[in-house]
């Protein structure tokens, strides 16, 4: 890539990048007393959903999270529900850029029926490289089910990506499991612009 083009493309990213943090901020994150689905209590509650299932959350989330995915990798996974919007945003920027890279969903428990599957989508060859991604990490746990799922399916899983690491121990737990955690933006960096977005709107005396 031209050096100019690289550089165009660089603030198309960031600006893209820059929208995402914003829309995180005024969509997904709440701040309060919340339950977490680890039984914890949090003062941070994010759900990527209303951000990941909206129009141009989806355009901003397959370009962003497709600059994460190795280069190596044939394929995009992640858990039901979550991460179902994301293989296939991802699958389908990967293909308007002309890469080939499919989307796979893995199931929280196999199909009760048929051949009962595991995986649901295009199955790459054995040995494959294939990326985890995830809307929110907080322990690691949901990527750790989709990867060992991928890996029992003889897969190599090398890496997760998410849009928000909630720095609750999930980066501690993906990395003792082999595992890089690549994430969009930290709960830190959420809450921050929730904040401020919040300040602004404040009206002055």
């Amino acid at each position: 890539m031209a050096p100019d083009a690289a550089s165009s493309a660089s603030a198309r990213l960031a600006a893209a990048r820059e929208r995402l943090l914003n829309l995180l901020a005024e969509r997904a994150y709440r701040q309060g007393q919340f339950t977490l689905a680890s039984g914890r209590t949090s003062p941070h509650y994010i759900n990527c959903k209303p951000v990941s299932l909206s129009g141009e959350g989806l355009m901003l989330l397959g370009a962003l999270l497709l600059e994460q995915v190795e280069a190596e990798a044939v394929a995009v996974a992640g858990l039901t529900l979550g991460a179902d919007p994301l293989v296939c945003a991802v699958a389908m920027r990967a293909a308007l850029d002309g890469r080939r890279l499919d989307a796979l969903i893995v199931r929280k428990e196999a199909k009760g029926h048929g051949t009962g599957a595991w995986l649901e989508g295009p199955l790459p060859a054995a040995g494959a490289s294939i990326c985890v991604l995830e809307d929110v990490v907080t322990s690691g746990g949901s990527a750790l089910k989709a990867v060992q799922q991928l890996r029992q399916a003889g897969y190599r899983v090398d890496r997760v990506v998410a849009i928000v690491d909630r720095q609750e121990g999930g980066l501690e737990t993906l990395t003792a499991s082999g595992l890089e955690l690549s994430s969009l933006f930290r709960l830190s960096e959420v809450a921050a612009r929730a904040s401020s977005a919040a300040a602004a709107s404040i009206p002055t005396v």
